[in-house]
């Protein structure tokens, strides 16, 4: 009989344990400690590599949300290694085909998601596996010759992560002195969005507006505004604006009233 319990439901994986996964991490290129960010990943994307390591990173206590954001906003395809309940899961992205693999089943993956505070990065590498193939010639998951339960969309778990994760707060790229307005091309099939976010998408749609503004309106709030402004980042579906008259008029009365 094992010395432990398993933390992971029957019938799914098993997953390593994390901190038999740390001990197996090769040493940064300063060989000082195991490095977040793989010396590979360096090698493959250098703009990359600087971007996690300005944004933090680096350092265990990554946001799950930031890594993700940087690995799309770079086109990269990565797989990140995550400590959940004491194991290590493997979560690679492939921002290029918008698919996203991971070993266990969707409901699990966003009970992960929810929980991301209990989560730590613990590595940071090029993708391990490749994407199917005939992605272009069937796009629709789980059927024909896509049936591959183990990859899924990757816009719906940015969506998911970016309303429920551990991340309250806007990504550096869209925080600031900005206005946001959503693009009309916006695809939200596929997304489970609440009848409140669609009545802001829709507005958004319609009107350009300040943070503070959305935040006032029903069924939101400040800390949903801002998941939701990031959920329609992570879509490429927000248009960020720092030049709009309505800016430079909050900040100079901003700076009026310090």
């Amino acid at each position: 009989m094992p010395a432990f319990d398993s933390t992971i439901p029957f019938g799914e994986p098993e997953l390593i344990r994390a901190s038999s996964f740390r001990r197996f991490l090769p040493e940064a290129a300063n060989g000082r400690a195991r490095g977040v960010l793989s010396d590979e990943l360096a090698s493959l994307s250098p703009s990359l590599f600087a971007d996690l390591n300005r944004t933090g990173a680096g350092a265990d206590s990554s946001d799950t949300l930031d890594v993700l954001a940087a690995c799309v906003r770079h086109s990269q395809a990565v797989t990140v290694h995550l400590q959940f309940a004491e194991r290590a899961l493997p979560i690679s992205v492939f921002p290029q085909a918008q698919l996203v693999h991971c070993p266990l089943p969707t409901d699990s993956l966003y009970e992960v998601c929810d929980a991301t505070r209990e989560c730590t990065v613990i590595r940071v590498e090029p993708a391990l596996i490749n994407p199917p193939a005939d992605v272009a010639s069937d796009p629709v998951l789980g059927t024909g010759s896509f049936a591959r339960p183990s990859f899924r969309p990757l816009g719906a778990l940015l969506w998911h992560l970016a309303l429920h994760g551990g991340r309250a707060h806007l990504l550096p790229e869209i925080a600031g002195p900005a206005v946001y307005r959503v693009n009309h091309g916006l695809d939200l099939s596929g997304l489970r969005v609440p009848g409140t976010l669609l009545a802001a998408v829709y507005r958004l749609r319609r009107d350009t507006c300040a943070l503070r503004e959305i935040a006032e309106w029903p069924g939101l709030g400040r800390e949903r505004a801002e998941r939701l402004l990031n959920a329609l980042y992570l879509q490429s579906g927000l248009i960020v604006s720092r030049s709009h008259p309505d800016v430079t008029r909050d900040t100079w009365f901003g700076a009026l009233v310090r």
